[in-house]
């Protein structure tokens, strides 16, 4: 796989499980009615995972390459993924890591 096509692969994934929950099924609270985004925020999703708000964006722009196991561990839990997400999650960042050898 190309390193373009990873890089689109990670942030199709990432986005689309962030935009399936919602702040109360993560159990943050919920300010104001319009919500410019389907789902959770960038900044909620790193928050939640105890990352920068800047390095989250950068994972999922698509650049999991460096990215610890207790970093992805915790992008699980935030993301709500199963073990299936979770293991297609660590593969991509395995892809990822190995494009940048």
């Amino acid at each position: 796989m190309s390193s373009i096509d990873l890089r689109t692969e990670i942030r199709e994934f990432l986005g689309t499980r962030r935009a399936r929950i919602t702040p109360e099924q993560s159990g943050l609270p919920v300010y104001g009615g319009n919500r410019r985004v389907k789902g959770l925020r960038r900044e909620e999703v790193a928050m939640l995972a105890g990352v920068s708000v800047d390095y989250y964006v950068r994972m999922e722009r698509g650049n999991l390459a460096g990215a610890s196991d207790s970093v992805l561990d915790a992008l699980v839990v935030a993301l709500q993924l199963d073990d299936a997400e979770r293991d297609h999650l660590f593969a991509l960042a395995r892809q990822s890591q190995a494009s940048t050898t």
